[in-house]
């Protein structure tokens, strides 16, 4: 599962910058490269939705190879297609990810899987070495990027087919998915469903509290996804698709690396407390970043945030998973993740709407003050339930 996450992170990493670049080139603008992602980002969470509600009643190996040729199809449609309309209709029922994370119905399953058999301790640094598996091979994603720029530069390729390129190979990587995901354990082929039982019958209520949360935190994040960022750095500072590219390889590489030490944290200070107080800087420098008068200072302000941004997210997954029984995970990880991403969903449209007016980063303060909103609320709530460690 680390391997498939590692190869979804490098495509998702590369189509996320080159997203905006591609749709632009298509002829839409801002505000409707804004739509898209947006679409991206509501019809997954409402594909994960359904899946959550039902997992017990799947093998989660098949939940997993459904979703890879789902991703075929959406790398497919976005190569051939070019109408807005349809780009839009693709993007809501596909996989396509333009955030530098994972919102796809990948994850939450992957997450049940990666909760077996693990103590707590244990279990965050599984989380981190998945995520950091994601995100490692995210910032090479993000860094060929150039790719086709350089094809363009020194090939002579056309530079509609060579960002085309980019989307026919996300179409390709879902088959060496389907041959991680078949080699799985036993585990991840047994149906756990439980006769007679709702989803989440006893922990609906912490689980309900810690979604609002995880949503308006989500929320937030929609203003800054890795796509708009990128957009937003063109159109103030004018950065190529290359220098885009080697910033987020940089920007990412250092989130990555950085949460193997959320678990070291943890241990001493507590869950809750390492995803707070790692994560207020981070939206502080995020805000910082829309004030600087030029693009050395802004990006030295985005690689700061970067390398705290992230280091909460071991500690939350392991949380959600500590604090409901075992035969809830699964619906507890989708519950989390489904409302964080409809919550997300919002946000691009906004933000792409905000960049269409003016190149100041409006996106990236509304981002950050409704992170630290999310920040102390989760302080508040939440110190006092404990989860084993």
């Amino acid at each position: 599962m680390i391997l498939a996450r590692a190869l979804r992170g490098f495509v998702d990493g590369a189509v996320s910058v080159i997203l905006p670049t591609y749709l632009l080139a298509l002829g839409l603008d801002a505000f409707q490269v804004g739509a898209v992602a947006t679409s991206t980002l509501v019809g997954s969470a409402l594909l994960t939705l359904g899946v959550g509600l039902l997992a017990s009643r799947f093998a989660p190996q098949r939940v997993l190879l459904l979703a890879c040729a789902l991703m075929a199809g959406t790398g497919l449609g976005f190569a051939c297609l070019s109408g807005f309309a349809a780009l839009m209709v693709v993007a809501f029922v596909g996989t396509l990810n333009p955030t530098a994370g994972d919102v796809s119905v990948f994850l939450p399953t992957e997450q049940a899987l990666l909760a077996q058999g693990e103590d707590v301790r244990a279990r965050i640094a599984t989380f981190a070495r998945y995520n950091v598996g994601g995100a490692l091979f995210g910032a090479l994603g993000s860094l060929a990027a150039g790719v086709p720029q350089l094809a363009v530069a020194r090939l002579g390729v056309e530079p509609s087919a060579a960002l085309r390129a980019v989307f026919l190979t996300y179409a390709a990587a879902a088959a060496p998915l389907v041959l991680l995901y078949r080699g799985l354990g036993p585990g991840a082929r047994a149906v756990h469903a439980a006769p007679g039982r709702a989803p989440l019958e006893r922990s609906r209520a912490v689980v309900l509290k810690l979604t609002a949360l995880f949503s308006l935190d989500s929320f937030g994040g929609g203003f800054a996804v890795q796509s708009l960022v990128a957009l937003w750095l063109h159109q103030r500072f004018a950065l190529s698709l290359a220098e885009l590219g080697t910033f987020f390889f940089a920007a990412s590489t250092l989130s990555a690396f950085s949460q193997f030490l959320s678990a070291r944290l943890a241990a001493r200070i507590g869950m809750i407390e390492t995803m707070v107080f790692t994560h207020l800087p981070a939206n502080a420098l995020l805000i910082a970043a829309a004030f600087m008068p030029s693009a050395a200072l802004a990006l030295g302000c985005l690689l700061a945030r970067g390398a705290l941004s992230q280091m909460d997210v071991p500690a939350r997954q392991s949380y959600v998973m500590s604090v409901v029984p075992p035969e809830e995970r699964a619906a507890a990880a989708s519950v989390t993740n489904v409302p964080r991403s409809l919550a997300s969903g919002a946000a691009p449209l906004l933000a792409g709407a905000l960049l269409a007016r003016s190149s100041f980063g409006w996106p990236l303060v509304c981002a950050g003050v409704l992170k630290i909103a999310y920040d102390l609320l989760l302080l508040w709530q939440f110190r006092r339930l404990r989860a084993p460690l």
